[in-house]
C-alpha cells in the first residue's frame, strides 16, 4: 500500500516536472521567434511626401525635391520651391561641369584654360536663366500639430531643353563657335547624364 502510494506520488511529480520543462521549453521558442521591429522599439514610419525613386534624375530630366515650412502656407512653398531649385542647379552644374571639362580636354584647343573657363561661365549664365523653366511635378501640403504648414515638392527640367539652351549658347559665342563641335559635345554630354542615372540610391 505504501508502495503504491510511493509509486503514485513519484509518477505525479514527474508528470508536473515534465509539464513544466516542456512549458519552459515553448515560452523560449516564443521568446526566439519574437521578431524585434522598429515599431516595437516606439519608433514611427514617417511618410515623406513628393519623394522616392521615381523622383530620382534620370537620363531624360534632372530632378530635385525638398520640404519647406512656416507659419505661413505661400511661405512654406516658397522655402520649398527655393530649396529644390538650389539642389536642382548644383545637380545641373555638376553635370554640365563634368560635360565641359572632358569635352574641352578631349579637344585640340591652344589654350584649354581659357576655353574651359568660357564654357563654364557661358553655361552658369544658361543654367541660372533655364531653372524658371521648370516643371513641378509633385506637390503637398501639410498642416503640423504645432499650426505650421508643411510644403512638400518636386520639380524636373527636361536635360533636352537644358542641353539645347546651352549649346545654342556656346555655339553662338564668338571665340567658341569656329571649334565648337556640336555631336561631340552631345556625346560627353549624355555619358555625363547616364553616369548621373546610376549614381542614384
Amino acid at each position: 500500500m505504501k508502495r503504491n502510494l510511493l509509486l503514485r506520488s513519484s509518477l505525479v511529480v514527474m508528470a508536473f516536472a515534465l509539464a513544466l520543462g516542456s512549458t519552459a521549453c515553448k515560452s523560449k521558442k516564443k521568446a526566439q521567434q519574437q521578431v524585434i521591429t522598429p515599431s516595437s522599439e516606439g519608433e514611427i514610419e514617417v511618410k515623406l511626401f513628393c519623394s522616392g525613386s521615381e523622383f530620382f534624375s534620370t537620363k531624360e530630366a534632372f530632378r530635385a525635391n525638398a520640404v519647406g515650412e512656416s507659419m505661413d502656407q505661400n511661405t512654406s512653398k516658397r522655402k520649398a520651391l527655393n530649396e529644390a531649385r538650389t539642389q536642382l542647379a548644383s545637380s545641373i552644374q555638376t553635370t554640365i561641369k563634368a560635360t565641359t571639362d572632358n569635352y574641352v580636354n578631349s579637344r585640340e584647343f591652344n589654350n584649354k584654360e581659357e576655353v574651359l573657363e568660357r564654357f563654364e561661365s557661358l553655361s552658369r549664365e544658361v543654367v541660372n536663366q533655364e531653372l524658371n523653366g521648370t516643371r513641378t511635378i509633385c506637390e503637398r501640403l501639410t498642416k503640423t500639430p504645432q499650426g505650421t504648414f508643411k510644403t512638400y515638392i518636386a520639380i524636373e527640367l527636361a536635360s533636352e531643353d537644358m542641353f539645347k539652351k546651352v549649346s545654342d549658347r556656346l555655339s553662338k559665342d564668338e571665340r567658341l563657335r569656329v571649334d565648337y563641335d556640336y555631336e561631340k559635345f552631345k556625346q560627353t554630354f549624355d555619358k555625363e547624364m547616364e553616369k548621373l542615372e546610376k549614381s542614384r540610391p
